[in-house]
Order: structure tokens, then sequence, then C-alpha cells
């Protein structure tokens, strides 16, 4: 089976550089599915959990939102942040959504209720990422490439 390089770049560190089979990613334009040899394509990434599907399985990478540059042979997310099951402290992504959680359900006046839904959402995210990829094996981290 074709591969194509993959890459997930914030402005601290590559989070992931690898071949894989398949890209799904969360854009403005909706949900895309990306494989070998796609046509050119720029667009707006929404904060998601990416599913790469590799030859061993698959597996799945948080991203907070940026860009997406499609290439014939190359995938590149610019994100503010992203990262793999590795990267995820369990624990303190579960105290996140608690707290984002119980601002939503006050709804005074000095919560910011946007910023504590993207909280949630982020933190949601992230759980789910951790989860999948405990069943796929967690197999992006034991090759990453930084």
């Amino acid at each position: 089976m074709s591969s194509v390089l993959f890459e997930v770049i914030t402005p601290e560190r590559t989070v992931l550089s690898e071949q894989v089979n398949m890209v799904s990613v969360r854009t403005g334009g909706g949900e895309l599915g990306i494989l070998p040899r796609h046509a050119p394509l720029a667009a707006t990434v929404k904060p998601c959990v990416v599913r790469v599907k590799l030859e061993e399985g698959e597996d799945y990478v948080h991203v907070s939102g940026g860009f997406l540059e499609v290439l014939p042979d190359r995938v590149t997310i610019l994100a503010q942040a992203a990262e793999t099951a590795q990267d995820i402290d369990v624990e303190r992504a579960q105290r996140a959504k608690e707290r984002a959680e119980q601002r939503l359900a006050q709804r005074t006046e000095d919560i910011d209720v946007r910023r504590a839904e993207a909280a949630l959402m982020r933190a949601i995210h992230r759980l789910e990422v951790v989860e999948r990829s405990d069943r796929g094996g967690r197999l992006l981290g034991r090759r990453r490439n930084q």
C-alpha cells in the first residue's frame, strides 16, 4: 500500500513526522480523508482528533486547530498545540474536563462560557485520543521523529 508523509508541527516542535496510509481531519469545510497522491489543498483545521491509518492499524492525534496543507507526497498540519497519546497526562486532562464542566454548570457572570466550552472540548479530545490509542496500540509514539 502506498503512503504519504504526515507531519504535525507546533511552534515548539515537530510532534509527528511519519509515513502513513491515510489521514482523516476535521476542517472548516467538514471531515476530510486524505490518501497518498491527493490533489493539492489548503484548509483550516478545527480542534479535533485526527485519525491516522498506518499499515499496523490506526492511531490518533489531538490538534487544537490550525492549518492544513496537502500536497501529493506530503500532508502537514500546523497547529498551536498537538499531542499524541504518549504526550497526554490523563489525570490532568480529566481534571481539566471536570473544571470546565463545573464552570459551565455554574454559569455565573464572571465565567467566560466560550472559553469554558473550548477547554471542555480540548479535554474531551485529549481523553478520546488516549482511549482510542489504547485500543489501537499507540503506534505513533513509538516511531516519532523529533
